[in-house]
């Protein structure tokens, strides 16, 4: 929490992102530094990636409305917690702005993701997920402020064409489900606007709270959900595993600290388009874990899939730097499901 005590906001991919003031060079010549680098992308790499098996496993025994917003609820409170204790209060303008992105970004678009992972093998969501700088783009583009360039459009088709493959209707991985799989698409459209519609919202200039408001309503709102969905009364809390208790605070603890600390470090050190590699690399670790660890299937299909939306996100990626696209300026909210709070989900 040290490190985003005081920073700048950039955008990365579509996403704010707080950046520290730099004090260390990263070009300096410490044999030490360079292995903290590389531990440091192995936390955003494999933990980011492997948020997505945790979310299926905790959604096992543990009703999914129930587990997201005990894992929000968790994290926005320390967040918050740290935010009043540096002196920040909220005003009534910031809580409402905090309960419109709290609804997009949690409710919806982690509420949605939580739910499809019970019918849907988590290295799908995870590719599935990786389509929101498709639906920025789109968004950004209908609201008047970007233009698609040859190779946004592209891009574009090429996205379409890999969640095609994924969400055909002789889908060849067992027990997913096309209610599932359009559940993800969902979340990660809701995200997606709530990136775009968030420089329009009273948002706190504080940038730790900026991130806790629209956390902890969001939490808010998916603890309501979860009870009047009936979801707390049909929770045996006895019968939950050891694997979703495990799950469940790995996305707490790995997915929303560790990671997170790692990522803001990173930022201090070397240039953020490096540090932004890994909305590729997150992705394919999750297809790969969900392959070696949960059984899940690896055809061609799905590989054909992951070639075509990371490729489509290359060519999005050049086509905004070709039109000098500008990214809407959103809240300070870091993709997973889902950290302060990470979108790794999510």
């Amino acid at each position: 929490m040290a490190l985003i005590r005081s920073g700048r906001m950039i955008n990365i991919g579509g996403r704010p992102v707080i950046v520290p003031q730099s004090r260390t060079s990263a070009n300096a010549p410490d044999r030490g530094l360079a292995i903290k680098l590389a531990l440091a992308f192995v936390a955003i790499y494999v933990i980011w990636g492997s948020t997505y098996l945790a979310i299926r496993y905790a959604v096992e025994t543990i009703p999914p409305l129930v587990a997201a917003g005990i894992r929000h609820s968790i994290a926005g409170a320390i967040m918050l917690a740290w935010a009043w204790l540096r002196g920040f209060r909220p005003t009534r303008r910031q809580w409402m702005a905090g309960l419109v992105l709290g609804a997009f970004f949690f409710l919806i678009g982690h509420g949605s993701l939580h739910w499809a992972e019970q019918y849907v093998d988590s290295g799908l969501a995870a590719l599935l997920i990786a389509t929101e700088p498709m639906f920025i783009l789109v968004l950004g583009w209908m609201m008047g402020q970007q233009r698609i360039s040859r190779l946004s459009a592209l891009g574009l088709g090429l996205g379409v064409a890999g969640v095609a493959m994924l969400t055909g209707v002789e889908l060849s991985v067992k027990g997913s489900s096309l209610l599932g799989l359009a559940a993800v698409l969902l979340g990660s459209l809701s995200w997606s606007f709530g990136v775009v519609i968030s420089p329009r919202l009273k948002l706190p200039s504080d940038a730790l709270g900026r991130t806790a408001l629209p956390t902890i309503c969001g939490a808010a709102m998916l603890l309501i959900a979860a009870g009047v969905t009936g979801e707390f009364q049909r929770t045996h809390w006895a019968s939950i595993t050891l694997r979703s208790i495990f799950g469940l605070g790995y996305l707490i603890t790995f997915g929303s600290v560790v990671a997170f600390t790692a990522y803001t470090w990173l930022l201090q050190r070397v240039p953020p388009a490096l540090v932004a590699t890994h909305t590729y690399a997150n992705p394919v670790v999750a297809v790969l874990l969900g392959w070696l660890l949960a059984h899940e299937a690896l055809t061609l299909r799905v590989v054909l899939a992951s070639v075509a939306i990371l490729g489509a996100i290359v060519l999005i990626r050049r086509g905004e730097r070709a039109v000098g696209a500008k990214i809407p300026n959103a809240a300070a909210i870091m993709p997973a499901d889902n950290a302060a709070v990470v979108r790794s989900a999510s």
